[in-house]
């Protein structure tokens, strides 16, 4: 059963204004508040709200037992640790029965040695699905759904993106965003292309006129790095 939660005030705690729930297929943006849900999965009933706190990546795939799928729940079981030492929890949905969770869980474990621990939600009217804009209203099936949201500790969601059915995700991508993401917040600065962590990061632009025009050079004064290294 999934369920998709109405937004409350006490939700929004913490955060410089309250953002209006959103409806169904909405086509969330980032800055949004990620819609609450409650739906059962494979390690029992979740909350998306109980995960506030701390970053969720929540993923979903077209279905169980795909072979582009089943690749990427390897990679990511396998890159589990890294995203837990972010203090990052993972979360993937599908349309899905749960036993039908159960069942592919354990072919990937005994096929390929390693246990999936974190929770896959069933999603099998679409609910979380259309609540998201994964899918439009009109989709009666899961085909286009394989999109990731980042959402950091206050439920806002602060990326997103999407991959055709036939294109997997790339985990170390994945780390990437969430790392660049973490360092933002903590240092108030920009990540510039291709960052990774360790790399030295941007400094916002002024916006200052003074400041504009005694900047050693022409870029200095909107593009220079940060002292210091994430």
């Amino acid at each position: 059963m999934c369920v998709v939660m109405p937004q409350s005030s006490d939700m929004a705690q913490g955060m410089d204004h309250a953002l209006p729930p959103a409806p169904p297929c909405a086509g969330l943006r980032i800055g949004d508040l990620a819609p609450d849900f409650e739906a059962r999965s494979t390690i029992g009933p979740v909350r998306l709200s109980a995960y506030r706190g701390r970053w969720l990546v929540l993923f979903s795939h077209p279905a169980d037992f795909t072979p582009v799928c089943t690749t990427e729940f390897v990679a990511l079981a396998r890159e589990a640790a890294a995203f837990a030492a972010r203090d990052c929890a993972l979360m993937a949905l599908s349309v899905d029965s749960l036993f039908s969770h159960f069942a592919w869980l354990r072919m990937i474990r005994d096929r390929f040695g390693v246990e999936v621990r974190f929770p896959i939600l069933e999603d099998p009217t679409l609910v979380i699905a259309r609540a998201f804009g994964m899918v439009s209203p009109q989709d009666s099936n899961s085909a286009a759904v394989r999109t990731t949201f980042f959402i950091d500790p206050q439920g806002v969601i602060r990326a997103m993106n999407c991959y055709p059915a036939n294109l997997g995700r790339s985990v170390p991508e994945m780390l990437r965003i969430l790392g660049a993401l973490q360092a933002i917040d903590a240092r108030g600065t920009l990540a510039p292309a291709n960052w990774q962590p360790g790399e030295p990061m941007l400094k916002a632009p002024s916006h200052d006129l003074d400041e504009v025009y005694g900047a050693a050079d022409m870029t200095g004064w909107f593009l220079s790095h940060s002292e210091g290294e994430d």
